[in-house]
């Protein structure tokens, strides 16, 4: 694991992690981790990866970012990754993408860097391995920018692979495609 800190801050997501016996960063990391993938009811509000017991790439490493903020963790890095999303490297899409004509979509993934070692708190079987060769660019952003500014990043990302690789397939096809492959990890 990574060095581990008390959870000492009095703001609300520190004392929501509290609440839920992390009181330690590594225990916190733990939690976080092992809650189920699922979209919250309002993707503005991370206190809702507590009190909903779940989160995205987004909601889980946007929370363990503001909290290492609060609680003054050195060296977390909030990173919005740009990556080859396909079957091999992210199993649970299913077979969405074998009824086009393309491999991979581009998928943006949240994740934190400590220390500049990158971990993924997305899920238990979560591995950064698995995507780290597919990784095609990569932002460091704040917590509040994994709502609109993630989204429309994003959607401007896929426009411009889709004209660099000159697909005969439109924006509106890929990311509804795009949409099927996140339904399947949600299910």
């Amino acid at each position: 694991m990574v060095s581990d800190y008390i959870l000492n801050s009095t703001d609300k997501l520190t004392q929501l992690a509290i609440s839920n016996d992390c009181k330690s960063w590594n225990t916190l990391l733990i939690f976080i981790k092992s809650l189920p993938y699922g979209r919250n009811k309002n993707r503005f509000d991370l206190s809702l990866v507590f009190t909903e017991k779940r989160g995205t790439c987004s909601s889980k490493h946007a929370v363990l970012s503001e909290i290492a903020n609060l609680n003054k963790i050195p060296n977390v890095k909030l990173i919005l990754g740009m990556y080859k999303m396909n079957k091999q490297n992210t199993p649970g899409i299913g077979n969405v993408l074998l009824s086009s004509t393309i491999h991979y979509i581009p998928e943006a993934h949240c994740y934190l860097k400590i220390q500049g070692t990158p971990f993924d708190f997305t899920s238990e079987s979560a591995d950064f391995n698995r995507l780290k060769n597919d990784i095609i660019y990569e932002k460091e952003i704040m917590s509040q920018q994994v709502t609109d500014f993630k989204v429309q990043f994003h959607k401007q990302f896929v426009k411009s692979w889709i004209k660099k690789q000159k697909l005969i397939e439109d924006f509106e096809t890929i990311w509804l495609l795009r949409e099927q492959c996140i339904e399947n990890l949600s299910s």
